[in-house]
C-alpha cells in the first residue's frame, strides 16, 4: 500500500486536498498596483494576464500622447514631454488615426 503526503492546511491540520477554500489562510500581499488584490483598481489580475498590465500601461501613455498632440505640441514636443522617441510619436499618431 502506498500513502501520499498532502499539504497541511494552516487553520484545521488536515490535508489541503480535503480543505475548503474558506478555510484556507491565502497571503493578500498585492502588486505594485496595489498592497491588496482584493482593493485592486485594475479589472483583471496582473498574474493572469503577464501583457495585460503593459497593453494598459501603454494605452495610457498613447492616450496622453495624442492629447499633447491635439492641444497643438509638435512631435518633438510630445516626444520630449513623455520621454519617447519621435518615431515612437509618429507610431502612436498613425494608430490613432481614424
Amino acid at each position: 500500500m502506498t500513502t501520499t503526503k498532502h499539504k497541511v492546511g494552516r487553520r484545521t491540520g488536515t490535508s489541503m486536498r480535503d480543505t475548503r477554500p474558506e478555510f484556507v489562510s491565502y497571503r493578500d500581499d498585492g502588486c505594485e498596483v496595489s498592497p491588496s488584490c482584493l482593493r485592486c483598481p485594475l479589472p483583471q489580475c496582473k498574474y493572469d494576464d503577464p501583457g495585460f498590465l503593459t497593453r494598459l500601461r501603454r494605452e495610457q501613455r498613447d492616450k496622453d500622447v495624442v492629447g499633447l498632440l491635439k492641444q497643438g505640441a509638435s512631435m518633438r514636443q510630445a516626444a520630449e514631454e513623455s520621454g519617447l522617441t519621435e518615431r515612437t510619436v509618429f507610431r502612436i499618431r498613425k494608430r490613432a488615426a481614424p
